[in-house]
C-alpha cells in the first residue's frame, strides 16, 4: 500500500479528497431527501437498508471513478510519446465507463440495493464539481 501510495501525486491525492467530501455531502442530502419523501409518501418511496447500501455502494464507485481518472491522467502526462498518452487515456475512459455499467446493473439487479439510491452519487462528483467551480468563478 505505501508504494502506491507513494507514486500518487499530491494534486490527484487533493482532488480526490475533495470528491470524496463532496460525495459524502451529496449521499447525506440523498438519504435525507429519501426519508423526508418516505415520510410522505411511505408506501411509494422506500427507506431501508437498501438505500443505505445503494448510497455507501454508489458513493465509493463514483469516489473510485474520480481516483482512477486522476491517475490515468497523471500516468499519461508522464508519458514521452503523445499517442501513447491519448490511447492511455481512451483506455481508462472504457474501463472506468465499464465499471460505471456494472455498478448500474448491479444496483437494478441485486435486491440489496435500491437502483435509485445506488445510481445517484454517480452524478454527485461531476454535479459537485461544476457548482463549486461556478462559485469560485463567481468570488
Amino acid at each position: 500500500m505505501g508504494k502506491i501510495k507513494e507514486r500518487i501525486q499530491p494534486a490527484v491525492r487533493k482532488e480526490t479528497e475533495h470528491v470524496m467530501v463532496y460525495t459524502a455531502v451529496g449521499v447525506a442530502a440523498m438519504w435525507c431527501v429519501f426519508l423526508i419523501l418516505h415520510l410522505v409518501l411511505p408506501r411509494k418511496v422506500p427507506f431501508d437498508y437498501t438505500v443505505i447500501l445503494g448510497g455507501l455502494f454508489g458513493g465509493a464507485v463514483a469516489v473510485l471513478n474520480f481516483f482512477l481518472m486522476g491517475m490515468a491522467v497523471q500516468k499519461a502526462a508522464a508519458e514521452t510519446e503523445e499517442a501513447a498518452a491519448k490511447r492511455w487515456i481512451q483506455a481508462s475512459y472504457s474501463q472506468r465507463n465499464m465499471m460505471q455499467m456494472l455498478w448500474v446493473i448491479l444496483a437494478i439487479v441485486l435486491p440489496c440495493f435500491q437502483f435509485v439510491a445506488g445510481i445517484l452519487p454517480l452524478l454527485i462528483p461531476g454535479t459537485a464539481i461544476k457548482l463549486v467551480g461556478a462559485a469560485k468563478g463567481k468570488k
